[in-house]
């Protein structure tokens, strides 16, 4: 089997080191369609290095989020790329992530999920700087075709939907050349910009990112209901459960309680399809 789980998950920690400045932060932020309007002072902490904060998802594409890319070489795991899909996404952040800074990313794969037909392999990244732990990543990675090996099932990633009407509903729209754009924070898959490939993978033309679509969210929910306050999120976490092509409208439905806003977005121009699933921001 090309997943030796018990190897996997036995292998010693990989470190390597990373560095940002704010040049990564902006092109981040423009990747996620932040600056519109341009001089809008709510888009100004985006975009305008005098006034930058950090969007804490940007701990995906941090050092050029080569962490699943580790994570995919990793002993014990050898897979075909075409077989495998992100399944979710999980950020938690220890303290605000400074506009410039050199850290140690270690990572490491905690589990490894005998999903019957798939495995999901989980692998986490830890990030921290002189002055201690940064943010911590859960990739969970699905992959198709290497279930079956007798392993545990894992943990069920699904919540209930509120039984209300949501509290507030926002709508994005994904600029034609998002993709284009958010592809320079290193996920260089062609299946993102180049449309022969993405006729080759199934798809009438190249899709968006889904961490773009996670960032955009994080970003609506930050500007919508946390008052532009990015220190408030303590983590983050969500499963992808459809696609996005460019120039398309996310409907973002927001449930709000105590410490956390439950998100579901879907695709409007698609009858809402689903996007992201099981969506919550915890926060101060």
């Amino acid at each position: 089997m090309p997943i030796d789980a018990a190897k996997a998950v036995a292998a010693e920690p990989r470190s390597t080191d990373i560095a940002w400045g704010h040049k990564d932060i902006q092109l981040y932020h423009l990747g996620l369609g932040a600056g519109l309007p341009a001089t809008d002072p709510d888009e100004l902490r985006y975009t305008l290095e005098s006034k930058l904060h950090v969007l804490p998802s940007f701990a995906t594409v941090a050092g050029g989020g080569m962490a699943v890319a580790g994570g995919l070489s990793a002993p014990g795991v050898d897979v075909n790329l075409a077989h495998v899909l992100h399944g979710g996404q999980t950020v938690t952040l220890h303290r605000p992530i400074p506009v410039a800074g050199k850290a140690v990313q270690t990572s490491t794969i905690p589990a490894v999920y005998d999903k019957g037909k798939a495995a999901v392999i989980v692998m986490r990244s830890e990030v921290a700087d002189d002055e201690g732990p940064l943010w911590t990543c859960d990739t969970q990675i699905f992959v198709r075709g290497e279930g079956g090996f007798g392993g545990e099932r894992g943990p069920s990633a699904r919540r209930e939907r509120p039984d209300r009407a949501p509290d507030r509903v926002e709508e994005r729209t994904v600029r034609e050349d998002q993709a284009l754009l958010y592809r320079l924070s290193g996920d260089w898959n062609p299946l993102h910009a180049d449309p022969e490939f993405a006729k080759l993978a199934g798809f009438d033309k190249p899709i968006l990112h889904g961490l773009c679509t996670y960032g955009m969210t994080l970003k609506a929910v930050v500007d919508t209901v946390l008052g532009g306050d990015v220190s408030r999120v303590r983590s983050y976490t969500t499963r992808f459960a459809g696609i996005v092509f460019p120039g398309e409208t996310l409907r973002l439905r927001m449930w709000q309680d105590e410490g956390r806003v439950q998100v579901e977005v879907t695709a409007a121009d698609r009858d809402d399809a689903p996007v992201l699933a099981d969506t919550v921001v915890e926060h101060n």
